[in-house]
């Protein structure tokens, strides 16, 4: 668990995670609306060499090229089965180059990577967030250990 007092925080905790990920790495980003879901995947994209990291939310899935590795940036807020969840070809993206960035991934469980570091963002008082932080395999429990050890 990690607590961070402002968005800059949530950033620096996404580039530092970042340092740790790679090909085919999935990280999976739970929270409630404005938790900081897409400010702590603007760290992570940053540390990846990815600028200027927006939601997409209205387009679905945004892709950043031009750094260590290609990130994929998934919001599937607006995704209402694992149907149409399916049809934008997410598990494409999961096992791919790159490092996949998946917010609201409780809107299609199953198509989600056996593997992946699940990141849980609550408020707290102030613009303070908690960050929880899970491993569902083992490279995500690599990457963990590694985090808790670096960040």
């Amino acid at each position: 668990m990690r607590v961070s007092a402002d968005a800059a925080g949530t950033v620096a905790l996404g580039r530092c995670l970042a340092d740790l990920l790679g090909p085919g790495d999935t990280v999976l980003l739970q929270g409630p609306l404005g938790s900081g879901k897409t400010t702590l995947a603007q760290g992570i994209a940053e540390g990846l060499g990815a600028s200027a990291a927006t939601s997409p939310t209205f387009v679905l899935i945004q892709e950043y090229r031009g750094g260590r590795l290609p990130v994929y940036h998934i919001d599937l807020y607006r995704i209402e089965s694992e149907v149409e969840a399916w049809a934008l070809g997410l598990t494409d993206y999961f096992y791919g180059d790159g490092v996949c960035l998946v917010e609201w991934p409780e809107r299609a469980p199953a198509l989600m990577p056996d593997d992946a570091v699940v990141i849980q963002i609550e408020f707290l008082d102030g613009e303070g967030r908690r960050l929880t932080f899970r491993a569902t395999g083992p490279r995500s429990a690599e990457i963990l250990r590694s985090f808790d050890e670096r960040c």
